[in-house]
C-alpha cells in the first residue's frame, strides 16, 4: 500500500474552500429594494425582500386584467361588484 502525504498548506486550503461553500451572499441589484440570498459559489438565489413599488405595480396589472376578464366571466363580474360595494360602504364609513 502507498501512503501519499499532503501538505499541511494543501489540507488548510481545502478546510477553507469547504468553509468558504457554506457562506450565503446577499445581492440587490437595485441598490438594496429587492435583495437576494445564495450561497457562495451558487447561482441559485432566493428571494428575500422585494421593492414594494414593484409589488404595487404588479397588482395594478393584475386588477388590469381581473377586470377584462370580469367583462366576459359573469362570476368573477359579480366579484368584482362585491368588491366594489364594500369599498363603497368602507370609504363612505371613513369619511
Amino acid at each position: 500500500m502507498t501512503k501519499i502525504r499532503i501538505p499541511h498548506s494543501v489540507l488548510l486550503q481545502s478546510m477553507m474552500i469547504s468553509q468558504i461553500e457554506e457562506y450565503v451572499v446577499y445581492e440587490s441589484p437595485d441598490g438594496g429594494k429587492t435583495i437576494y440570498s445564495r450561497k457562495s459559489g451558487s447561482l441559485d438565489r432566493t428571494l428575500i425582500k422585494e421593492d414594494p413599488e414593484k409589488k404595487i405595480t404588479q397588482r395594478w396589472l393584475t386588477w388590469k386584467e381581473i377586470l377584462k376578464l370580469a367583462e366576459t366571466e359573469p362570476s368573477l363580474r359579480d366579484a368584482v361588484e362585491q368588491a366594489e360595494i364594500i369599498y363603497a360602504l368602507i370609504k363612505e364609513e371613513n369619511n
